[in-house]
């Protein structure tokens, strides 16, 4: 068992907090002494903590108060605090224990280590605590039920009844996330002119008769795919842009498969790369795997729309509702037989990248129908050897520090998590994982803004290349 707060641990409590949380260690029994004087001078006036006992019988557990720890030897009020079980006799069992009414959710006394509620629901020790082998047997007493609605538990099931114990934690509990003095992610290059340029002369591997790439993207409504075009666009145009139409809406504002692209300001020619701009994903309506098939394979081209089609209620056959040329259907599959689609596709037809667009925010309750969306495009994606990423959206609003300067956004903890949370969900590893903000409030370009932006794109187009290298490789056999 481990011995100190994990990273699963954290997201556990940050989940029972309702809140993105940073925990800062306190005090440490094994580190600081097990005894009243080093708690009180580590933890008093700290603000929120979350205190972790670490017993012998394997049991992880513990509590959380929204108030300081202080000496004055009085009860502190606090609703919002609850007692926590994380581990049972080793095995994942969490379980939350909300305070009764708070009137004595915690007892600041000058004696005493952390103590929970009015009956010493948690009464962890008196004075010092000598170790005796590997552990503190601690000299307080374990009584849950006073304070805290335990539901049918007691201490035999928060935590064997044992207070003999490895270790004792108390965490400081912080709004946003916690700025690292090194980097995350570390980056060669980060100067934006550098960057834009590399973008700028980029051309296909030599050998394959692709004249430019294409990046598929991908995404729930609202995740920032065409914010993340306006913003690559935005970059290499000088200003800021608005060309594609973003925004919040109940539905995707992308009515059409487009092939952006996105030109030299200084040429004024088009860059040797598309990025393709398709639905949003919803709730009840993904990508029918056939028009996945059909994008991937590079069947649809530039704008393409259909006839007006619609199925026939009763029999669910195809029918001529309309001779006009309509936004594409997206309640109807693509087929060889709809106007437009191209039947004999070339290599440069082809997507030879996909990037999942995913909103920073909403990482913590990502839609399970939406992921299953994204998994059956991934799944026709590694059928064809195409190489994905993750581009996370809306960082800055995970992070306050990020919020206020972008150019921290490689030396958040918070971002850094985030990238973790979503390299685990999508099955990518953490450098397919390439978080942006993209351009919203600002009316001129930032430097910071750009850099993670063209970041994300070059490595894109790095992983379209390592694609056409498969073609070539085949060429040469």
């Amino acid at each position: 068992m481990e011995r100190t707060l994990t990273k699963k641990d954290q997201k556990q409590l940050k989940r029972w907090l309702n809140a993105r949380k940073d925990f800062e260690l306190l005090y440490k029994a094994s580190r600081d002494g097990c005894s009243n004087t080093a708690f009180h001078q580590k933890c008093n006036n700290k603000g929120p903590t979350v205190t972790v006992f670490y017993n012998t019988s394997d049991c992880v557990f513990g509590g959380y108060t929204s108030v300081s720890w202080d000496s004055a030897n009085v009860y502190r009020v606090d609703p919002t605090a609850f007692l926590f079980r994380l581990y049972f006799k080793g095995s994942s069992s969490p379980k939350k224990y909300p305070a009764t009414n708070g009137t004595n959710a915690i007892y600041g006394h000058a004696n005493y280590g952390p103590t929970f509620g009015s009956g010493h629901d948690i009464y962890s020790f008196n004075a010092t605590v000598a170790l005796s082998g590997a552990s503190f047997p601690l000299n307080g007493s374990l009584a849950p039920g006073k304070s805290y609605v335990m539901a049918g538990d007691n201490a035999a099931s928060l935590a064997c009844s044992s207070l003999n114990c490895y270790d004792v934690e108390v965490y400081s509990v912080k709004d946003g996330s916690i700025i690292n003095d090194d980097p995350w992610r570390q980056l060669t290059e980060c100067k934006s002119k550098v960057l834009k340029s590399e973008i700028e002369t980029y051309s296909p591997i030599d050998g394959v008769k692709v004249g430019r790439v294409n990046i598929l993207l991908v995404g729930a409504v609202g995740a920032g795919k065409s914010s993340y075009f306006n913003t690559m666009n935005s970059i290499f145009r000088g200003h800021v842009t608005s060309q594609a139409c973003s925004g919040s809406a109940e539905h995707s504002l992308t009515t059409h498969y487009r092939k952006y692209k996105v030109r030299s300001s200084e040429t004024g020619k088009p860059l040797k790369f598309r990025l393709c701009d398709t639905r949003g994903l919803e709730e009840e309506q993904g990508l029918d795997a056939t028009d996945v098939v059909a994008i991937l394979d590079g069947h649809l081209p530039d704008k393409y729309t259909v006839f007006g089609l619609s199925r026939n209620n009763t029999s669910g056959s195809l029918t001529i509702s309309d001779p006009r040329r309509l936004p594409f259907n997206p309640a109807v599959s693509i087929s060889p037989d709809t106007p437009g689609y191209n039947k004999a596709p070339v290599t440069q037809d082809k997507i030879h990248c996909v990037a999942f667009v995913m909103d920073g925010c909403s990482v913590d309750v990502f839609s399970d129908k939406i992921l299953q969306n994204m998994k059956a495009v991934q799944q026709k994606a590694n059928q064809r050897g195409i190489p994905q990423v993750a581009i996370l959206t809306k960082v800055d609003k995970a992070c306050p520090h990020v919020e206020e300067d972008p150019g921290t956004l490689f030396y958040s903890s918070a971002v850094s998590e985030l990238v973790e949370q979503v390299s685990q969900l999508i099955g990518l590893p953490r450098a397919h994982v390439l978080p942006v903000k993209n351009y919203e409030k600002e009316m001129e370009l930032v430097d910071d803004v750009d850099v993670p932006a063209l970041i994300s794109l070059r490595q894109m187009l790095r992983f379209a290349d390592d694609y056409l290298y498969n073609f070539l490789d085949e060429e040469e056999d």
